[in-house]
């Protein structure tokens, strides 16, 4: 005799037995895609949503930044550089320095040419500072690159930072046209005077220089810029 199936049997038997759904034909399938293909494109032709947040208001609560730029109604410093030349620069205070290379130091400005070495005379930014030299123009005196390719000036090309007090505490160096590296010796030289050294080429530069000055005052930065039209000797 067989025995009656449990509840939880029976159960299980029957939905062993349910049949599977049936899978959709392709003809099915077809007609449910062209129903979606073909519905209202309404909403996809609307015009979208305006985020225009109305005219623009007429409040004091507007923040201008103009007005929180401190140093707006600031005056430049008379040594500020106004231009950068081949053969010289122009400062703020209408002073042109031509020929040479600029140190600006507490203010003022002094001709510079470190390369010209002892015993040398004055020469031609174009050349290599060595026009009217003596030995002429493959005299190894008109250079300032050591045979790295760094900057390197000795110590007499410093000598208006060895005496000035108080000492400035940023020398921005303008290294001409091209960024040029600066010898460990040299970098030694400054850093010694207890003065921090910061080299880009001379245009950006005397850029910063302007900046700095500006913001910090010309005695604690100075400025030592070699021409843009300085080339090196042979």
């Amino acid at each position: 005799m067989s025995r009656p199936l449990s509840l939880r049997a029976a159960r299980s038997v029957q939905r062993l037995a349910t049949p599977r759904p049936s899978t959709p034909s392709k003809d099915t399938w077809v007609a449910v895609s062209s129903r979606r293909s073909f519905r209202s494109t309404s909403s996809c032709l609307s015009a979208p949503k305006s985020r225009d947040r109305g005219p623009t208001s007429k409040e004091d609560t507007q923040t201008d930044f103009q007005k929180m730029d401190i140093f707006t109604n600031t005056p430049p410093p008379t040594s500020s550089v106004d231009g950068c030349f081949d053969d010289g620069f122009s400062l703020n205070s209408g002073l042109k320095v031509v020929g040479s290379g600029m140190l600006l130091v507490g203010g003022e400005a002094f001709k510079w040419s470190p390369w010209l070495g002892q015993g040398r005379r004055e020469g031609t930014i174009g050349k290599g500072g060595m026009g009217n030299d003596d030995k002429g123009v493959k005299s190894k005196g008109g250079k300032v690159l050591n045979a790295k390719g760094q900057l390197e000036i000795g110590e007499e090309g410093w000598g208006v930072l060895n005496v000035v007090w108080p000492k400035p505490d940023l020398l921005v160096l303008g290294t001409g046209a091209r960024l040029a590296p600066v010898s460990p010796a040299t970098r030694k030289l400054i850093n010694d005077l207890g003065i921090r050294l910061e080299v880009q080429d001379t245009r950006n530069a005397a850029a910063q220089f302007n900046l700095l000055a500006t913001e910090r005052g010309v005695q604690q930065v100075a400025a030592a810029l070699i021409p843009i039209g300085w080339r090196e000797g042979s």
